[in-house]
Parts: C-alpha cells; structure tokens; sequence
C-alpha cells in the first residue's frame, strides 16, 4: 500500500449539524430526560443501556491508557524530560486542587446553606447502598493511594480497571523500553500498531454514545425523580454556579495567560462534555481528549502522561465538591469548626480525594473518608447529601474533564511542547493541516480523517 503525504490528502468535508455525534448525544439526553419523568418504571428499566455502554468504554481505558504512556515515553530521546513533565504535572495537580477546595469552602461559609437543618446525627439512618459506601470510606486510610500505585499482579490492573496502576505499570515499562534501545524497536512498533487498532474499535463504540446518554439519563430522572432536585436545590444550584465560576475565572484566567480562550475549548470539546452530562462520568471521554490536544498540537508524550495522571490526581469538580458538601454537613449537623480546623479538613482531604475518580461512588467514598479521618463532623451526616450526590456527579466530572484539559495544555506550554498557535486555531473551528506523522510510527492512510475537520480517532495502519 502506498503512504500518501498528509500534504496531498484532500480536505474533509464538515459534516451537516444534524450528522454530528453531538447532536444525537443532545437529543438522547432530551429524550431520558422525559423517559424518566413521565414513566419513572420505564426509565429506571433503561439501566443495563447506560450502564453496558459505560462498561464498553470502561473496557477500553485501560488498554488505550498503557499503550499511549508507554508509546509516548519509549519515543522520547531524554528520559530526564518525562521525569520533569510528571513533577510538573502533579504540583500544578496540588495547586489546582487547592484553588477549588478554597472556592468550595468560600462559596459554603459565605451562604451557610446548612444553618437552620438542625439533624440530629443519632437519629440519621444510612440505606443498604448508602451503608457500603459509607463502610467503604471509614475504612479507606489516607496513606492508600501511595501504596495503592503497586499491583499485585501485571494483569490485575487491566482486569479490575484500576487506572492509577495502569499508569504506575507503563511508565515503569515505558522507561525500560526506552532503555534498551533499538532492541525495543519492534516492540515500539507493535505498541504504536495496537493502538491504532485499540482506537479502531473505540471509533465503533463511540457510535453507541447517544443510546448510553438515553440510557444513563432516563435512569437517574426515573430512579431519583425530579423531585429530589427540588427537596435540595439550594445546595444543587450553589454547587453548579460555583463550579461555574471555577471554570470561567479560574481555569479560564489560565488560559487567558496561555493566550487562549476557554469558552472555544469548550466548543471544541462538546461531543465529550455532552457524553460525560448523559453518563455522569468523565471516564469515556479519556481518549478523546487524548486524541483531540494531540491534534490540537500538544506533544503525545506530555498527553500521554498528563491526561490520564490528572484524571486521578487532577479532580477539581471532585475538590469543590468535598469541601463544599463536608461544611454544609457540618453547618447541617450544628458542629461549629474554626478557621484552623477548615485548614485542617482541607489538608486530609488533599490526601483521600487523590485516586477516586476510578471508583464507583468515588467522590461519595472519599467524603466519608474524610470525615472518618477528620472525626470532628460526623460521618453519617453524609446522608443528608447522598439524595441528590447522582444529580451532583454530572457537574463533577465536567468540571475534572475541563480541568485536566486546562492542566495538560498548561504543562505542555511550561515544558515548550504545545503550538500555541495552531491550538488557538483549532479551538477556534478553523481548518489547519494535518499533524506529520512520527516516522517511528505507522503512516495512516489519507481520507480516515474526521469528516467534520476534527480529528478521526484513528486511520488505517499502512506500514512505515
């Protein structure tokens, strides 16, 4: 088969709006919203829908997640540079964090929606699902995450989907293989092959995204109906709004000071956001977003290792949330903490928030174990929250999806990886000509490009 330079393919034909993915994704959620509303039996009957494409996906992440890391670290000439860009990466993670545990916190004293509750901790009584999660958390250290990084097997990880030891295992085998140089030439290939057919059978999975959106969808609004959004919709609305000042001021200001604009990233990502609003997870959306600030003109090696790091250590819907459902707890629950003590509650929850995003009722567990660890606010107050905590997982997973985003774009500029110019471009909706490819990689044959300008999620392998 003859490679076709990128610079002769022909340009892409944009795609008509109601033949965009979005769209359908729009519409799926529309319509479970209205499943679940009007026939609540029906929606909750939509479960296996949702869940099965989540579990689809879920599949996917793992595999798409080690051969990324290991292909984009045995590609780099200085090992040092990887080392750098994870120190990079996870100072600017802690600085994140802090940034929206403080708007949480600020955003819950300034409006004290708890005050005037008046629960009575002894007599609040946990549900059978409410109690594994709460059990889970108590009995989570905060220590975990550390010794948590090491598998007990090679295989365990892939198998449990446990994405904080996926990345421990290829960056060790990512170092390895760029250490023994042209020896590991044909395992490099064989890596870079794999993906491109790993990405291949993601391409046809994503085509099932609006019946998981449907899906997802009817079964929160049938399961826990709309009522439940009325009964705390204070404390629902003061969580979106401040997550939405989080986004707009302060990752909007980072990439302000990138020289870029955040509301265009949005609309560039908007296929991902729609998927992660219909199924409450931002898991999904991981290869997307890879694919996309690749394409975008970051460097693979810094997506490879930035985007899936951050999605464990970069939650900031998850840190706004803790810190504001942990005060309007301790408000709810008539237990007064002090300037220092919030200092404190900030410190733990900076340790048990890392590694949550990977687990099922994560943000829920580690809210428990925060309070557990804490032991000042009771920890059965959790159940004044767990109601609505669905309705609340949409707005976090959004808000850890745009802030990993954010991140990766940052640590690309500070380590001089990323055109900015070209990413403001593509942002921006305007046509820009195809990355060349890396010689150690296979070519990919010309027209597999997205036919709406974006990029496809992969080509065909045609041998280099």
């Amino acid at each position: 088969m003859i490679d076709i330079d990128p610079a002769d393919a022909p340009a892409p034909q944009k795609k008509r709006w109601y033949k965009q993915l979005y769209f359908w994704v729009l519409i799926a959620i529309v319509l479970g919203v209205l499943v679940g509303w009007l026939s609540p039996s029906t929606g909750e009957a939509m479960e296996p829908i949702g869940t099965t494409f989540i579990t689809a996906m879920k599949m996917l992440i793992c595999p798409i997640v080690f051969l990324t890391i290991v292909g984009g670290i045995a590609s780099v000439a200085d090992l040092k540079k990887v080392g750098m860009t994870g120190i990079k990466a996870l100072t600017y993670f802690q600085i994140g964090t802090i940034l929206a545990m403080i708007t949480g916190l600020v955003a819950i004293n300034l409006f004290r929606l708890g005050d005037g509750v008046n629960a009575n901790p002894d007599t609040i009584e946990a549900s059978d699902s409410a109690q594994k999660l709460i059990t889970a958390g108590e009995e989570k250290q905060w220590w975990e995450f550390i010794t948590h990084l090491v598998p007990d097997s090679v295989f365990g990880p892939f198998v449990e989907g446990d994405i904080l030891q996926v990345i421990f295992l290829a960056v060790i085998f990512g170092v390895a293989l760029n250490a023994v140089g042209q020896i590991g030439g044909p395992v490099l290939d064989a890596v870079n092959r794999l993906t491109a057919i790993v990405f291949k059978v993601l391409g046809y999975v994503m085509k099932l995204a609006p019946l998981g959106a449907f899906g997802a969808m009817a079964y929160a609004i049938g399961k826990y109906g709309v009522s439940t959004l009325t009964s705390l919709g204070s404390l629902i609305l003061l969580f979106y709004v401040t997550s939405a000042l989080f986004v707009f001021v302060v990752l909007g200001s980072v990439m302000a000071y990138l020289r870029l604009n955040i509301f265009h990233m949005l609309r560039y990502l908007k296929e991902e956001l729609l998927l992660i609003l219909g199924t409450s997870t931002a898991e999904p959306a991981l290869p997307a977003l890879m694919r996309k600030l690749e394409h975008a003109g970051v460097s693979k090696p810094t997506v490879g290792l930035v985007v899936p790091t951050g999605y464990s250590f970069n939650l900031d819907g998850a840190a706004i949330y803790l810190s504001l459902a942990a005060l309007y707890i301790a408000q709810a629950t008539n237990t007064d903490l002090s300037i220092g003590q919030q200092v404190g509650l900030l410190a733990v929850m900076l340790l048990t928030s890392k590694g949550a995003a990977g687990v099922a009722g994560g943000g829920f567990i580690a809210l428990t174990a925060t309070l557990s660890t804490l032991g000042t606010i009771p920890a059965i107050g959790i159940m004044l929250v767990f109601g609505i905590d669905k309705f609340m997982s949409e707005c976090r997973a959004l808000v850890n999806f745009i802030g990993n985003a954010v991140a990766t774009l940052f640590v690309a500029k500070w380590n001089g990886e990323v055109d900015i110019d070209r990413a403001r471009m593509v942002f921006a909706g305007k046509d820009v000509p195809p990355l060349q490819a890396d010689p150690a990689e296979p070519t990919v044959e010309a027209g597999t490009a997205a036919a709406d300008g974006k990029p496809a999620l992969i080509g065909t392998v045609t041998g280099s």
